[in-house]
């Protein structure tokens, strides 16, 4: 596979279950279906909240887990 750059449009997506132990491969994104917060550990490591994403967004973010707890959003999709 040809490496994409960061500013080409994901090549690839898929539906994200939330967990608090599972691992996702790095996304470049993330598309929120429906509003809520999320808790994530970039692909760095870091562990944050984004509170209040709205539904139909994407944020463009670079994670490594999406956990259950403290996750409300709905219907996240990564972008790969």
């Amino acid at each position: 596979m040809a490496n994409i750059g960061k500013t080409e449009p994901a090549h690839d997506m898929a539906s994200v279950t939330p967990s608090d132990t599972a691992y996702i491969d790095p996304t470049r994104g993330l598309f929120i279906g429906g509003s809520g917060n999320l808790k994530v550990m970039s692909a760095a490591g870091s562990i944050v909240t984004l509170t209040g994403a709205a539904s139909g967004s994407i944020l463009p973010v670079s994670v490594k887990r999406v956990y259950a707890t403290g996750t409300t959003a709905t219907n996240i999709v990564a972008l790969y």
